[in-house]
């Protein structure tokens, strides 16, 4: 059990200091953005329902996202550590800016160049079994989604400097112009855009983020483009974690690929179910985890740099609030399942069936929640002292725990054994993660 008065203690350190007015406000503008994201996915979903659309839909921005969350949100990741000491030592920030969207503009232009390459390969291996018309389809919404890679690239590296800069409402409330976009698209361009209207949405929106924080980056005067320099140390110590962190994403960033090729082998439309199976735990879980990741990773990269010791004990008091309120949230979200989904969703194509199906999911997903929120937390904290190896490890057992698991699951129990394997998978990172933080912890005090 932990210490009633050891929490309180926590909570009264929490209250003075600014980072819960930086968690609060990066939360208020998430719940806005998510709010409207929310409303763009019950559009789709009485417009489509479980349908073969938005099957494909979801298999087309699967290899784009996939790009996008290992090579380059990944750089973001070892940009801000590395960039606050460079902040706190030479300042020489001009090199490390360019050089970093040098990379990452190279990196972009490389990678939409093979994933037109590799579709026909990518769906024949993990999709395969379909029609000729399923495949068309996915390659009709892939050709729009493709040039997203270099924009989803850029977008999180200016978001980062806002971050990092304590212009977090900037910073938060971009990916809003994506869901106005789609929503656009889906009530006045439907018929004009045909299959292919949520795939230019979702593009446009992409765009539109990317000039949003540029123009506010440019305002603020935060863009100090210099000569890149690939000697500074603190670039040297950003492309030596570059390669552990962005391997620790590709086999993360797998998992959600083999949970769709388990779900593809199953009837029409399971795909979809899982996919709305989470989307009010990722409502929640992202909202929390955007507050907590925007701030956090910053946050802990400053004190790592001033004094290790103080940075450990404050992760422990973070996770031990963390946990407890995520507990109390998510409970009722359990048990209203079933008339949450209803609610929301089920009109039009939406069935009384489908509702049950995905309450079912959602239900599994929701008891993730207080285990995936926490290990992210850690995940910052690890990153933030540079200890990107270890993720890379824990990626690569999580991901062959995964397989195995969903491939015994869905066998025992269809879709919604594979939203169990998710949420055990979970639980047992987050394990992993706790007992290596205390380690180092340990470590550190020797």
């Amino acid at each position: 059990m932990i210490p009633i008065e050891d929490i309180k203690k926590a909570v009264k350190k929490l209250l003075k200091s600014s980072l819960l007015v930086n968690i609060t406000t990066v939360a208020l503008i998430t719940i806005l953005v998510k709010g409207f994201g929310f409303y763009k996915e019950i559009i789709i979903a009485g417009t489509f329902g479980l349908s073969e659309l938005l099957d494909t839909f979801f298999i087309a921005v699967l290899l784009p996202g996939f790009i996008n969350q290992v090579f380059l949100i990944s750089f973001k990741s070892v940009f801000i550590p590395n960039y606050i000491a460079e902040l706190k030592s030479s300042k020489n920030i001009g090199a490390i800016q360019s050089t970093i969207f040098l990379i990452v503009f190279c990196i972009g232009l490389i990678f939409i160049g093979i994933s037109f390459l590799v579709t026909d390969v990518f769906l024949s291996t993990f999709f395969d079994g379909h029609t000729e018309a399923y495949y068309s389809l996915i390659k009709t919404q892939f050709y729009y989604l493709a040039p997203c890679i270099l924009f989803w690239g850029f977008s999180p590296l200016l978001g980062g400097i806002l971050n990092i800069n304590n212009e977090f409402k900037y910073a938060t409330v971009h990916p809003i112009l994506t869901s106005i976009s789609m929503i656009a698209c889906l009530l006045f361009f439907k018929e004009e855009l045909q299959e292919a209207v949520l795939a230019v949405g979702l593009m446009i929106g992409s765009i539109l983020e990317f000039i949003f924080l540029l123009i506010v980056c440019l305002q603020k005067k935060l863009i100090v483009f210099t000569k890149p320099d690939f000697n500074n140390e603190n670039v040297k110590m950003m492309l030596n974690q570059a390669p552990a962190r962005m391997t620790s994403s590709f086999l993360t960033g797998l998992i959600p690929v083999t949970d769709q090729y388990f779900s593809a082998k199953l009837i029409v439309g399971s795909i979809a179910a899982l996919n709305y199976g989470m989307k009010i735990p990722a409502f929640f879980s992202s909202i929390i985890v955007m507050a907590l990741g925007s701030v956090l990773l910053p946050y802990f990269s400053n004190i790592a740099y001033d004094d290790i010791e103080s940075a450990f004990k404050r992760l422990a008091s973070i996770l031990k609030i963390l946990f407890i309120s995520l507990c109390i949230i998510v409970i009722p979200l359990i048990l209203f399942s079933n008339p949450i989904i209803e609610l929301l969703f089920q009109r039009n194509n939406f069935t009384q069936e489908n509702t049950d199906i995905v309450a079912q999911i959602q239900m599994i997903f929701l008891i993730s929640i207080p285990f995936t929120i926490c290990g992210d937390a850690i995940v910052r904290f690890l990153t933030s002292i540079n200890k990107n190896s270890f993720l890379a490890y824990v990626s690569l057992g999580t991901l062959i725990f995964n397989f195995i698991l969903d491939y015994i699951f869905m066998k025992l129990y269809g879709i919604i054994g594979i939203a169990i394997c998710t949420t055990i998978v979970q639980i047992v990172k987050v394990i992993v993660f706790m007992q290596y933080t205390k380690r180092q912890s340990k470590l550190i005090n020797l």
